[in-house]
This record gives structure tokens, C-alpha cells and sequence, in this order.
């Protein structure tokens, strides 16, 4: 019997999950791929680079996509088997609800194992990966200058290229100004150029031009055949951290140790949600309203919002005290309002 029932409440959690599960990630994925998308105003990127940097967003994209479709799910468990009697069946049979609820309770545990997972490995690697490979490309891969754009920059200098020949390789009518300090500026123009990529150096080549430099009350006029304008991309801050080197920095990172902070407590969202949910959806259908959105609502919520003040002002203390008091509420609830009757 006790294997036929985990069976039982296993498929439907399953059921429950990926329902909400799937939509969910799909939405995030979606808003992720369109973070990512926005590179290519900076850099050219293929289709198999963006999907590459979208996979270092899984990890993420996973953790924050979990919480709220377990809550949802085990909502919609209880109340779907409540309103189809089922659980009245279950009950007759000579299962109480604290057995019910124990076997989702251990579905719970397994999900805050992963969770906390994902969050103290997964995520520290994933964006540690996506940050390098981002600034790498910023620096080997060509740049998109666009022709007949202002404000475009190259370097510490405004570019405006009128037209791009037919291989876009080659750029026609190309004009660059630079205003360093208040007393000097520098104006150059030239009929075409084009970009080289040297290690982690962008090159700027400027054929057949004329250009001025402005210093104080002196005016400079040269003429070149060709013009080099470097562009250096500092990959100094670029430094792959092991997990422990990572999670060692909060002792001198405040933002890092407020968010191991919210990681901690999302984590174990899916464990002290449980008893909580249970109070509310497993009802009698015949005496008790369904007011399962509104639990999914109202929990998500609650549970976030505290999480967002663990973000901004939270201590270790203050995590195992709310973690500790929320589970122990739920329970006392739950015997309160189901265990007590069925």
C-alpha cells in the first residue's frame, strides 16, 4: 500500500509540476534569450553563440523558475485530489493526512537539495563562464559599427561611418572626433577604413584622410595615407574563480553575502512550504471553498517578499529564524485546520 501511494502521489506531482514547470521556464528563457540578444548591438554574435551564453543562463533560469512551480504544484495537487474526492478515498482507506502530506514532504526535501545545488554550484560557474565569454567576444570579435548612425563609439572617440561597402569589411566616408579634456580635440576623416582584431586589440585603419588636433590655442592640420586608432579591452578583471575561492569573497562582499543570503532562503521554499499550502487546499469539497489560487498567490508573495528583505538587510540569524519559524507555523496550522480532522 505505502508503495502504490507514492506511486500514486508521485505521478500526479509530476503531472501538477510540469504543467506549471514548463510555461514558467519558457517565459524566463524567453526574457533571458532577449537580454542576451541586446550583445549584438555591441558585438557580432551567431546563432550557436547566443544559444551558447543562453546555457549558461539555465542554472538561473532553473532556480528561480523551481520555487514557484512547486508551490503552485503542490497547491494544485491537494486541491485537485480534494475536489475530485480522491482524498476522501485515500482517507476511508485508513490514511490520515500527515501520512499524505510526509510523502510530499520528502519530494520537498529533494528539491531544496537541488535547489541549493544550483545555486552554491551551478550559478557561481554558469556566470563566471557567461561574464568571460562576453567580455572575450567584446574583445576578439568584430564590432557592429552600423552606417548612418550617430553617436556610435570606437574606443574613447565618436565614430560616423556613411556606408559600408558590399562585404561590410569595408567602410566608406568614415569620420571620428575626440574631445579629451576641455582644451584639446581631435577630428579626423577619412575616404574609407576598416577593423582588425590582433589578440585582444581592435584596430581602426583610416586610409587617405586629413585630420586636426586642438590644444589650447594651437591648431594642428595633418594628412595621412593610413591612420591606426587602437581600442584595448581590459580583461584584467577576467579571473575564474573555484566554488570556494567564489563564496570565499562574501567576507569582504557585502552584495555577495546578502545574496547567499536570498539564495539560502529561496532554497528552502520548497520545505517549509509544504504544511503550509496543506492547510489550505486539502479541504472537504462539500463544506470548504477552493481558494487555490489565491494560496498560490498570497504564498509566493509572503515567501518572496521576505526573501527580497534578506536581500537588502538580512543576517545569518535572521535566515535560520524565519526559515525555522515559518516550517514550525505551517505544521501548527496544518494540525490545526486538517490533521484534526482527517
Amino acid at each position: 500500500m505505502d508503495s502504490i501511494l507514492k506511486r500514486y502521489i508521485s505521478s500526479n506531482f509530476t503531472k501538477s509540476f510540469l504543467m506549471v514547470f514548463m510555461p514558467f521556464f519558457l517565459i524566463i528563457s524567453l526574457i533571458y534569450l532577449i537580454k542576451i540578444s541586446s550583445l549584438t548591438s555591441q558585438v557580432s554574435l551567431s546563432i550557436s553563440e547566443l544559444f551558447l551564453l543562453y546555457s549558461y543562463s539555465i542554472p538561473e533560469i532553473v532556480y528561480y523558475t523551481i520555487p514557484i512551480s512547486f508551490v503552485a504544484s503542490i497547491a494544485t495537487l491537494f486541491s485537485k485530489l480534494s475536489t475530485d474526492n480522491e482524498l476522501i478515498a485515500l482517507f476511508s482507506l485508513g490514511l490520515d493526512s500527515k501520512f499524505l502530506v510526509q510523502k510530499v514532504q520528502f519530494i520537498s526535501i529533494l528539491f531544496t537539495i537541488l535547489l541549493l545545488s544550483i545555486s552554491f554550484l551551478a550559478i557561481p560557474m554558469s556566470k563566471q563562464y557567461y561574464k568571460s565569454f562576453k567580455e572575450e567576444k567584446k574583445a576578439k570579435a568584430k564590432l557592429n559599427l552600423m552606417a548612418g548612425e550617430l553617436g556610435q563609439k570606437f574606443g574613447s572617440y565618436y565614430i560616423y561611418i556613411e556606408s559600408k561597402g558590399k562585404d561590410n569589411k569595408v567602410f566608406n566616408n568614415i569620420v571620428i572626433y575626440n574631445k579629451s579634456t576641455t582644451n584639446q580635440e581631435e577630428f579626423f576623416a577619412s575616404k574609407q577604413g576598416s577593423l582588425k582584431n590582433i589578440d585582444y586589440t581592435t584596430i581602426l585603419e583610416l586610409n587617405d584622410g586629413y585630420g586636426y588636433t586642438y590644444y589650447k590655442d594651437s591648431l594642428q592640420e595633418a594628412q595621412y595615407k593610413k591612420i591606426d586608432v587602437y581600442k584595448n579591452i581590459n580583461l584584467q578583471n577576467i579571473k575564474l574563480y573555484d566554488i570556494l575561492s567564489y563564496w570565499k569573497q562574501f567576507q569582504q562582499d557585502d552584495k555577495l553575502k546578502q545574496k547567499i543570503f536570498f539564495m539560502i532562503f529561496v532554497s528552502f521554499i520548497p520545505l517549509i512550504s509544504v504544511y503550509l499550502i496543506a492547510s489550505f487546499t486539502i479541504i472537504n469539497p462539500r463544506y470548504q471553498k477552493n481558494h487555490t489560487f489565491l494560496v498560490i498567490f498570497l504564498d509566493i508573495l509572503i515567501l518572496y517578499t521576505l526573501a527580497s528583505i534578506l536581500h537588502k538587510q538580512g543576517n545569518v540569524y535572521w535566515v535560520v529564524f524565519l526559515i525555522v519559524v515559518i516550517f514550525i507555523f505551517g505544521r501548527v496550522l496544518f494540525k490545526k485546520r486538517v490533521q484534526r480532522y482527517f
